[in-house]
C-alpha cells in the first residue's frame, strides 16, 4: 500500500492545490487517520492551502507539526551550504506525521508566480529535483501536476511525457500524471456534461419513463462555472499520453480559477465601502474598464464581471447596479479608482436598487488597476468554501477516484468515522447520479446547498418556486445554480395531471378534482407527485415545512413498501469515533411491537445501506429479564418478531443503552450477547424516549444528527430540521439519491 502520496507542480501556478485537496477528500473516504504535509511554507503562522487541510479534515498533526521549515529557513540553510541538513530537518518532520497517520497526502513546493521565462527555465530543474530527492526520502510515490492553461493536445501529451520521464530518471516512483486547468478545445469529446446533466429532465428507468407522458418544461441554462465535460469520479477515462501509468485531464472551471472580490480587494489594497460577506464571495470571472458612454458599457458587460471606472462617473455606476438588477447581467462588484467616492446622490439610487454588490475604492488610476487585477491569483482557502467545493467537483470529475483509489491501493478502515460516512455519501452519490426535487427553492440555504451539490455534481435537481425569484435570489447572493431546472407549481403544464392523479388517490377521501387543482399548488404536495411520476427520483423539503407537512403527501401519494406496515425515521448519529443509527426519532410517537419489529428491520437495511454493520438493540429501562411491565414486554415482543422475520440478524432485547453501547457494562449484564457493548442500531420504545435521546446526544456529546431518514416509502421522501445548515441538506440530498438509486 501507498502510504504517502508527493503531489509535486511542474512550474507555477499548475493549481497542484485542487490535487491536493482532491486526494485528502479521497483518502478521507478510506483511512481514519490522514496525514498532511508541506515539505516547505512560506509563513509558519498562515500557509492558506495547509490551513485549509488541517481543519476542514481530522489530520493527525495540527498545522504547526505539518510542515518542514519555512521559506526563509531553508533559503538561510542552502546559503550556508547546509543542503543536507535541510533536507535532513524535513524528513524527521514528516516522519513525526508519517508514524500517526494511515495514509499522508505531501504537497511539493512552490514555484515563483510571475516569474521570468528564463528565471523558470532555471527553477524547475532545481524544484523538480528538490522534490523529486523528499518523494524517495520519504517512500511516497508521485503525481506531477502540469498546467493545461492554453495548451492544446500535442502540447499537454508533450509535457506530461517531460514530466513523467524527468522525474523517473530522479529516481521518483511516478502514479499518475495530471493536467489541470485543461481548456474545453483540448478536452476528448464526450457525449454529455455534468452541467449539461443538470439541466435535462430527470432520468429514469424505461418502465418510469413509459408510466408518465408529461413534457419536461424548459430548463434553466446551464451554469458557466461547472466542468463541461464527461466523466469524472469513478467513470473518469484516462488521457492516452503514451505513458505507462494514467494520464487525468481536470477542467478549467471558471469558479476555481477566477478570483473572489475579496481576494481582489485584498490584493489592490482596496477600502470596501459596502458589501456583506457573501458579496465579497463572488467569483470575478472577468473586468471591465467604465470610461465610455452608458449604452457602450452596457454592450461590454459580462456575467461576473468586475466594473473597474473612476468614482466620479455616477452614470457608470448607476447603468451598471440597474443592469444588475433587472437580472440583463450578473455582474461581481464595482471598483471605483482615483480614490473618488460616487456622489451621495446616486449612492442613494444604487442603495435603493439593492444590487447586494460589494462596491470598492482603489487610490490608482484604471489602467494601473486592471494591470494589478490581471495579475490576481485564486487560491483555495478556508475563506473561500464554495471555491473549495468547485474545485472538487473539478477534480472529482477530471479523475477517476476509483482507480486512484486502486492505485494507491488504500486498505479501507473496519471503523466507519463521521468525515468518512459523510464523504461517502458524496462519493456513492456522484457514481449513480439521481435526479431530485427541492420544493423550498427560493430559501437561501437550498439556493447554496443546490451550487455545492450542483458543482460536485451529486444529483441534478429541480427546485420548484417562480422561476425569477428563484433566479433573482441568486443573483442577489452571487450563487451559481443554472444547471437545476426551475419549476412553478403554479403554472406548471403538469398541474392538471398531478390534480387528477390526487383526486384519483383520495376520492375515497371526498377529493374532487376542483379541490386537488388546489392542493397539487402546494410545493409539497407537487414535488411528491413529480416524484410518483418518475419526474424526480426522491424529494427533499423541511427547511421551511414542519414534518407533517413534508411527509403528509408521502404517506398519502406515495406510501409504505409491501412488506412494511409503517413509514418510520433514523437519525445518523456522527460521534467523534463512530457512527451510530437511531431510529425511530421522528415519526410513530407509540409504536405497537409489530410496528416497532418494522421499524427494527427497516433500521438494520438501512445501517447495511450506508455502510454501516447492522447490531440491533431495542432499547428499554430494562435488560433482559431485569425488569417488567407493560413497556417491556412489548419490546420483548417486538424482538422476537425481529428474530422470527430476520434469524441472520444480530439483535438484543430488552436492553438498556448503557448495556448496548458501552463493553463494560455489557460484560456484566449480558456477557455472552452479540450485540451488547457493540451496537451500531438503537430502536427506541416510543417517540418520546427517542427524540430527546438524539437531542440529548447531540447537543452534551457533540454529535452531528444527520436526518431523519425516512424508511419504509416506495420511494424517497426525506425531511429537513428547519434549523438545518447547508451541509445538512447537501448531506440528506446524497442519502436521498442514494436511497433512490437503490430502488
Amino acid at each position: 500500500m501507498a502510504r504517502s502520496v508527493y503531489v509535486t507542480g511542474l512550474g507555477p501556478s499548475t493549481g497542484k492545490g485542487t490535487v491536493a485537496l482532491g486526494l485528502v477528500e479521497l483518502l478521507s473516504r478510506q483511512v481514519a487517520r490522514i496525514g498532511v504535509f508541506r515539505p516547505l511554507v512560506a509563513d509558519a503562522e498562515d500557509d492558506p492551502l495547509l490551513t485549509l487541510l488541517t481543519m476542514r479534515y481530522p489530520v493527525v498533526a495540527p498545522y504547526a507539526e505539518s510542515y518542514g521549515v519555512t521559506t526563509a529557513e531553508a533559503s538561510a540553510l542552502v546559503a550556508d551550504g547546509k543542503w543536507e541538513e535541510l533536507i535532513s530537518r524535513i524528513v524527521e518532520r514528516y516522519r513525526q506525521v508519517e508514524r500517526e497517520a494511515g495514509s499522508v497526502v505531501v504537497i511539493g513546493s512552490d514555484f515563483a508566480a510571475g516569474a521570468s521565462a528564463a528565471k523558470e527555465r532555471d527553477e524547475i530543474p532545481r524544484e523538480l529535483g528538490f522534490n523529486a530527492r523528499l518523494a524517495t526520502e520519504f517512500g511516497s510515490v508521485v503525481i506531477p501536476v502540469i498546467s493545461g492553461a492554453g495548451r492544446g493536445v500535442e502540447s499537454l501529451v508533450a509535457a506530461a511525457r517531460s514530466a513523467y520521464h524527468s522525474l523517473t530518471d530522479l529516481d521518483a516512483t511516478v502514479l499518475a500524471v495530471i493536467a489541470n486547468r485543461v481548456p474545453a478545445g483540448a478536452l476528448p469529446a464526450a457525449s454529455s456534461s455534468p452541467s449539461s446533466a443538470s439541466a435535462s429532465p430527470a432520468p429514469a428507468s424505461p418502465s418510469r419513463a413509459a408510466s408518465t407522458s408529461l413534457p419536461a418544461p424548459t430548463p434553466a441554462s446551464p451554469s458557466p462555472a461547472s466542468p463541461s465535460f464527461a466523466g469524472g469520479g469513478s467513470a473518469g477515462l484516462p488521457f492516452d499520453a503514451g505513458l505507462p501509468v494514467p494520464m487525468w485531464l481536470i477542467p478549467e472551471v471558471a469558479a476555481v480559477a477566477a478570483p473572489t472580490v475579496a481576494e481582489v480587494a485584498e490584493a489592490l489594497n482596496a477600502t470596501v465601502v459596502s458589501g456583506s460577506a457573501s458579496a465579497l464571495d463572488r467569483d470575478v470571472l472577468d473586468y471591465v474598464v467604465g470610461a465610455a458612454h452608458v449604452p457602450a458599457l452596457l454592450d461590454h458587460l459580462t456575467d461576473g464581471a468586475l466594473l473597474i471606472t473612476p468614482g466620479d462617473r455616477a452614470d457608470l455606476l448607476v447603468a451598471a447596479s440597474a443592469a444588475h438588477a433587472a437580472g440583463n447581467v450578473t455582474l461581481s462588484g464595482l471598483v471605483l479608482t482615483l480614490g473618488e467616492r460616487p456622489d451621495e446622490r446616486a449612492v442613494r439610487v444604487i442603495e435603493r436598487l439593492n444590487t447586494g454588490l460589494a462596491m470598492l475604492v482603489v487610490d490608482s488610476d484604471s489602467y494601473h488597476t486592471i494591470s494589478a487585477a490581471g495579475r490576481i491569483e485564486a487560491s483555495l482557502g478556508t475563506d473561500t468554501p464554495r471555491k473549495v467545493e468547485a474545485a472538487l467537483g473539478a477534480f472529482e470529475s477530471g479523475v477517476d477516484t476509483a482507480e486512484l483509489t486502486r492505485l494507491l491501493d488504500v486498505a479501507r478502515s473496519a471503523r466507519v468515522t463521521p468525515l468518512m460516512f459523510e464523504n461517502d455519501l458524496i462519493d456513492r452519490a456522484r457514481a449513480e447520479r439521481r435526479h431530485l426535487v427541492l420544493p423550498e427553492g427560493t430559501e437561501e440555504r437550498i439556493l447554496r446547498a443546490t451550487e455545492t451539490l450542483l458543482r460536485r455534481g451529486v444529483a441534478d435537481l429541480t427546485l420548484l418556486g417562480d422561476p425569477a425569484e428563484i433566479t433573482r435570489r441568486a443573483r442577489e447572493l452571487g450563487l451559481e445554480i443554472g444547471g437545476a431546472r426551475l419549476v412553478d407549481p403554479e403554472t406548471s403544464e403538469w398541474r392538471d395531471d398531478f390534480a387528477a392523479t390526487y383526486a384519483e388517490l383520495r376520492k375515497h377521501k371526498a377529493v374532487t378534482l376542483d379541490l386537488a387543482y388546489d392542493v397539487v399548488r402546494d410545493v409539497n404536495y407537487f414535488g411528491t407527485l413529480m416524484v410518483r411520476a418518475g419526474l424526480a427520483d426522491g424529494m427533499v423539503s423541511g427547511a421551511n415545512h414542519t414534518t407533517a407537512a413534508t411527509i403528509r403527501p408521502a404517506f398519502e401519494i406515495i406510501k409504505t413498501v409491501p412488506d412494511v406496515s409503517v413509514a418510520s425515521s433514523v437519525f445518523f448519529m456522527l460521534l467523534a469515533d463512530r457512527v451510530l443509527v437511531y431510529g425511530d426519532c421522528a415519526v410513530n410517537p407509540d409504536p405497537d411491537a409489530a410496528q416497532l419489529a418494522d421499524i427494527a428491520l427497516s433500521s438494520a437495511r438501512t445501517a447495511a445501506a450506508f455502510g454501516i454493520e447492522p447490531r440491533v438493540a431495542m432499547l428499554s429501562y430494562s435488560t433482559g429479564s431485569s425488569g417488567a411491565g407493560a413497556d417491556v414486554e412489548k419490546v420483548a415482543a417486538a424482538t422476537a418478531l425481529v428474530r422470527e422475520r430476520s434469524p441472520e440478524l444480530p439483535v438484543e432485547g430488552p436492553i438498556q443503552y448503557d448495556a448496548a453501547i458501552d463493553p463494560a457494562v455489557a460484560a456484566t449484564k449480558l456477557p455472552d450477547s452479540a450485540v451488547a457493548g457493540k451496537a451500531t442500531v438503537f430502536i427506541f420504545p416510543d417517540l418520546n424516549t427517542g427524540n430527546n435521546t438524539y437531542k440529548a446526544v447531540q447537543r452534551s456529546a457533540g454529535a452531528v444528527a444527520v436526518g431523519p431518514v425516512m424508511q419504509g416509502l416506495r420511494r424517497p421522501v426525506n425531511d429537513l430540521s428547519r434549523g438545518a445548515t447547508v451541509k445538512d441538506i447537501v448531506n440528506t440530498v446524497a442519502i436521498t439519491a442514494i436511497q433512490a438509486a437503490a430502488r
